[in-house]
């Protein structure tokens, strides 16, 4: 009997004592949960048009349909008490298109890639700003079919560019939802390109160098990225669609190029962390 007691009293202390700690530092248990654990990833699909111009190929604008592919990963770290969130966006399309006269036919490829890192802001409930800077880099090619002499032109850049976002939370109904827009400029980088009358047999089989590493900013290369989607949840998954708006524009060397893109995109949204599951439902997944 004695025996018996003393368990019981055993038992009751222990579940006094999970209790007090349940309720009095299940939010500090919250709080210190490591906010780099927690990962957003997201791909998308799109399907839009694009108008690119560049005058080494041909003086006309070629416009067409264009499909996309965009990746993205964020993620907090752990400096300023998780205030600082770092990201990774890759943004990839592949476009056919014709001239005004529908007579002349190309193929374009891009891939841009950004890795940034913002400051975060709570200025509302349900608010989050951010504020940073990326390093971006990209590469891509047009084909002209009916060019014969220089039929092709390579692209090739880098930047550092400045980042700013507004994630939105919010309730329609019952259904949480994730509204969010980012808008992405290059400040400062470099381009690849030949000089105007300069063949790519002249600059790679002569040597014939001529300025083909060019210092790009805001004055002879004006471009931006807006990217505004929201996060829909559809069962146990998260649906995102969305809308990219892909402005790229220089004026180097004497020649002028741009791609102006826009594109509707549809995806999932994966949130995941790697600390155990018992605490995985008390984590805050703050994108």
């Amino acid at each position: 009997m004695l025996v018996l007691k003393m368990r019981s009293v055993r038992r009751l202390l222990l579940l006094l004592a999970l209790a007090l700690t349940d309720t009095a530092t299940l939010p500090a248990q919250s709080d210190s949960l490591a906010p780099s654990r927690l990962t957003t990833r997201a791909w998308l699909l799109g399907v839009g048009r694009v108008n690119r111009l560049d005058t080494y190929l041909s003086p006309l604008e070629y416009t067409g349909p264009e499909l996309h592919v965009v990746r993205e990963t964020m993620r907090p770290t752990r400096w300023l008490a998780g205030r600082i969130s770092t990201q990774r966006l890759v943004v990839a399309g592949v476009a056919y298109t014709h001239s005004p006269t529908d007579d002349g036919k190309a193929w374009s490829g891009q891939i841009d890639g950004a890795w940034g890192y913002h400051y975060n802001w709570r200025p509302a409930p349900g608010l989050r700003l951010m504020a940073g800077a990326q390093a971006a880099g990209g590469l891509g090619f047009q084909y002209h079919t009916r060019n014969g002499n220089n039929p092709a032109q390579a692209r090739a850049d880098v930047a550092l560019s400045a980042s700013l976002l507004a994630v939105y939370k919010f309730r329609l109904g019952r259904w949480p939802m994730t509204a969010r827009v980012q808008a992405d400029a290059p400040l400062l980088g470099a381009m690849f390109t030949p000089h105007y009358g300069q063949s790519y047999y002249e600059l790679f089989s002569l040597g014939h160098y001529d300025r083909n590493v060019r210092f790009t900013h805001p004055g002879n290369a004006p471009s931006m990225r807006w990217l505004a989607t929201l996060d829909v949840p559809l069962g146990r998954a998260v649906v995102r669609v969305g809308y990219l708006c892909d402005i790229r524009q220089s004026d180097v060397n004497h020649l002028k190029r741009h791609a102006w893109s826009h594109a509707l995109l549809v995806g999932y949204v994966r949130h995941f962390t790697l600390i155990r599951p018992a605490d995985r439902r008390r984590a805050d997944m703050i994108y």
